[in-house]
């Protein structure tokens, strides 16, 4: 009888060992249909016609800085738009900073929540499509001749493909293909104080080479036993202030046509001219001569005080610069007169000016509705037209990014402007004048996975020479050996990117990490239910 008890236990404890094991391998099942579908959606076709009898509801995710006046231009696109296409309706977010967009979207593709439309930089989309089929390649929907740019069922007056500017859009190629549609550009200027350049016996001449900002800088280092400064009479002053040192080593090294990186991504940032470079900041740090963003703060606010003669930043910052600029992030009291020159940033060789074109892109995310998709792409290219353009670039120094809105008369009435008042103030015109006169002088990085790494490790070298000198650190070839060592893995520069190499894809998605902790968990329950027979058999 007891035997029969326990064989009838045994029998019951199979049922349930087995219930489990099916019902965690069914949940297993479901996790990696998630995962399959985040991950694997199919590629995009363009449909036959836009469905209009059908309601869509598509998210735009785009960035500001707090600049109501943006926010307006993007709430009157999607105004203007729904009026065209009443059954689509577009739901706004805004973010601070690219940054923050980039983050949400990596958080969101393991998910399947990424905006239908997105306002970010091609280094972030090489890496959004590590997830396979998340961005949708534009090339097929761009020469499309019912719904591509200028499309004859496309219902606003939107560019031509020939009509935006040839620069911008080869920007938005990520191997071989194009990914998404340039939304404004912007590229660095050099904002000078020209009364002290003067008041120190230089002339500021039409392109500035390194050479120039380097001996005035170090001119302006001059001061009294008691501290003061001679150009500016006050107890802070620091010449030459560099926004974005990542921009300043990148264009360096183009301007001298060494090595930064590979369209394969293959890394080449760190090799001995760049050694030579960071040596010849050192030196002006340690002077006092040179500081950044990161260790000083914003460039204008020292210009605008007198506390600068050179401040680099991007022309969509211009309205920041100046005696007279419309913003300030500084007491007016705190604000010094002189007369703001604007120039190219420096160069090495000025006949052949080089510098980096920047500003920001739209991309188009898949979906499983083709239509859907469809509805996100007629609003990325709506954000083409001539009044969203024009509205855009004159809030800061971008400039339109197709020749229809460049050569648009109200532009060019804007442009040629000499009102002088906040909408049409000097500096900015003159910052996107210097980008319109050198657009053929731009240039832009390689696009990889891993590009948008590189850039930060580009920067983040200036950024840690000069803190070094500046805690009078010993600045030698073991620095810089310990440097590029601690660069590279803190950036992981040695792992493959780009070409055929594998890609990096990232943190490993929550479906995926449950489904391998769930397979590991049926194992472990294997082995236990396997030991378990066997210490059974062994006791008999």
């Amino acid at each position: 009888m007891r035997r029969e008890q326990g064989t009838g236990n045994r029998e019951q404890g199979d049922r349930r060992f087995r219930f489990s094991i099916c019902l965690l391998l069914a949940l297993l099942a479901l996790t990696l249909a998630g995962c399959h579908g985040s991950r694997g959606r199919g590629g995009f076709e363009v449909p036959e016609a836009f469905d209009t009898s059908r309601q869509y509801e598509i998210s735009f995710w785009a960035k500001n800085d707090t600049n109501k006046t943006q926010t307006e231009i993007y709430k009157r696109a999607i105004s203007g738009f729904e009026a065209l296409y009443p059954n689509v309706k577009v739901t706004l977010k805004l973010y601070t900073d690219y940054g923050r967009i980039y983050n949400d979207v990596i958080t969101n593709i393991s998910t399947d929540t990424t905006p239908n439309v997105c306002v970010t930089y091609p280094d972030h989309i090489a890496t959004y499509l590590t997830g396979n089929n998340v961005v949708v390649p534009l090339d097929g929907l761009m020469d499309d001749g019912r719904y591509g740019l200028g499309g004859s069922e496309v219902r606003f007056d939107g560019p031509a493909k020939s009509e935006v500017i040839p620069q911008f859009l080869k920007e938005c190629a990520i191997s071989g293909s194009t990914y998404a549609l340039p939304f404004m550009r912007s590229t660095e200027a050099l904002y000078i104080n020209r009364t002290y350049v003067e008041a120190l016996g230089y002339r500021v001449p039409d392109v500035v080479t390194w050479d120039f900002v380097w001996e005035v800088a170090e001119a302006a280092t001059k001061k009294d036993a008691e501290g003061v400064f001679a150009v500016n009479g006050q107890k802070v002053m620091i010449p030459f202030i560099y926004k974005s040192t990542d921009n300043m080593m990148i264009q360096m090294l183009r301007q001298l046509d060494a090595g930064y990186s590979t369209d394969a991504g293959e890394i080449l940032l760190l090799n001995d001219t760049t050694k030579a470079l960071l040596e010849g900041i050192a030196d002006h740090a340690r002077t006092g001569a040179f500081s950044t963003f990161k260790i000083s703060s914003y460039p204008a606010n020292f210009l605008n005080a007198g506390q600068c003669v050179f401040a680099v930043d991007s022309t969509a910052g211009a309205t920041w610069m100046g005696s007279d600029a419309p913003l300030l992030d500084i007491s007016a009291d705190s604000v010094v007169r002189f007369e703001t020159a604007v120039r190219p940033v420096p160069q090495f060789d000025p006949e052949h000016p080089q510098m980096i074109s920047q500003g920001p892109s739209v991309c188009v995310f898949n979906k499983k509705d083709p239509q859907e998709v469809l509805a996100a792409w007629l609003f990325a290219q709506y954000l083409l037209t001539n009044d969203v353009q024009i509205a855009y670039a004159q809030t800061e120094g971008y400039v339109p990014v197709t020749g229809k809105a460049q050569g648009d008369a109200a532009y060019q009435t804007y442009l040629n402007s000499d009102e002088g008042d906040a909408l049409h103030y000097p500096v900015k015109l003159q910052a996107a004048k210097l980008l319109l006169e050198n657009t053929g002088n731009t240039f832009t990085t390689p696009v990889f996975n891993g590009s948008a790494s590189l850039r930060d490790a580009a920067g983040q070298l200036i950024e840690n020479v000069t803190k070094s000198v500046r805690r009078k650190q010993t600045v030698d070839d073991a620095y810089f050996e310990k440097l590029y060592r601690d660069v590279t893995d803190m950036y992981e520069l040695n792992q493959p990117k780009g070409g055929d190499a594998p890609s990096d894809l990232g943190p490993l998605p929550a479906g995926a990490k449950a489904l391998l902790i769930g397979l590991a968990a049926v194992w472990v329950l294997l082995a236990a239910r396997a030991v378990s027979d066997l210490s059974k058999r062994r006791g008999r």
